[in-house]
């Protein structure tokens, strides 16, 4: 995985930052003007029969360019053809570009995230060094699913709630899909991949020490339209307890369930992370707000 330079700043996968190089800087020389003008020339008057075939030239000409004009705004208004969302191509790699902190945050906030609209607090307890997409690291149907698209990356990191009662891992796939195909793999993904249950990540000598593949009890999975991006969630009971049936969150949301799984909350807290970090990524490509005249007067 290559280094980025970047100050204060950790990459992916690396747990010790590099200064950042700086770059040497040389004033350019003042811009001299290249154009020389010559002495204007008289201007004959013009003939009658001149004037008129310019001037149909000229409303030929506005013709051509209206129509150009027209068919520029008729294709990009075509169905079908989706401009690409702003920071797609950004996005494809954060993988690599971003600090760790700022891809799985060491705490995360969870407004509204439980049952009943509770909040939630997680804290990062693991993370994964990167890793190339098989089936270690991604359900089996996800990465049949992923692999004609050019599955990128994998990245991974287990949180626990605030009463270390809970455990969660959470996925980030990068892919290389183009705008027009991500807009479409998202639909009923979930619902397409059926018991397509994410593997856990273990934390030893953590909470999530003994979260594995019987532990898992509530998942979800998310594809957004305007990232290159799948987000994978799976929550588990921290003390270590076998789950016979993971549930997708969908299901364990449903009013008047009373299996362990629904009354915890892991069908909520598998699905609202996955949202919460949808909103990370967006945040990570978007481009910074521009000081307004009052800030920078302020200044």
């Amino acid at each position: 995985m290559p280094h980025h330079a970047r100050p204060h700043a950790t990459p992916f996968g690396h747990t010790h930052g590099h200064g950042a190089h700086r770059a040497a800087t040389t004033a350019l020389p003042p811009e001299t003007p290249v154009e020389t003008t010559t002495r204007l020339r008289p201007v004959r008057e013009r003939r009658t029969g001149r004037a008129i075939a310019v001037g149909v030239c000229a409303v030929l000409g506005i013709g051509l360019i209206g129509g150009a004009l027209a068919g520029m705004w008729l294709a990009a208004a075509e169905p079908g053809e989706p401009a690409e969302p702003a920071g797609y191509t950004q996005a494809k790699d954060l993988w690599h570009n971003v600090p760790v902190d700022t891809l799985f945050p060491r705490t995360l906030a969870g407004p509204g995230a439980g049952p009943g609209g509770a909040a939630r607090t997680w804290t990062r307890i693991v993370v994964a060094p990167d890793a190339a997409c098989s089936p270690a690291v991604l359900a089996k149907g996800l990465l049949a699913t992923l692999r004609p698209l050019g599955c990128e990356r994998v990245l991974r990191a287990t949180y626990t709630d605030a009463t270390a009662s809970s455990v969660i891992t959470v996925g980030l796939v990068f892919t290389r899909a183009d705008a027009t195909t991500q807009s479409t793999l998202g639909q009923g993904l979930t619902t397409r991949l059926g018991q397509d249950v994410p593997p856990a990540l273990a934390g030893p000598g953590t909470v999530a020490a003994r979260f594995g593949a019987k532990q898992r009890a509530g998942w979800w999975l998310n594809a957004p339209t305007d990232l290159p991006v799948v987000v994978t969630a799976v929550s588990g009971f921290a003390d270590g307890r076998a789950v016979d049936a993971p549930q997708p969150a969908d299901r364990a949301m449903t009013a008047g369930r009373t299996d362990a799984t629904a009354q915890s909350g892991l069908g909520h807290e598998a699905k609202n992370i996955t949202l919460r970090f949808e909103q990370l990524l967006r945040t990570a490509v978007a481009p910074p707000a521009k000081d307004t005249d009052e800030e920078k007067d302020a200044r």
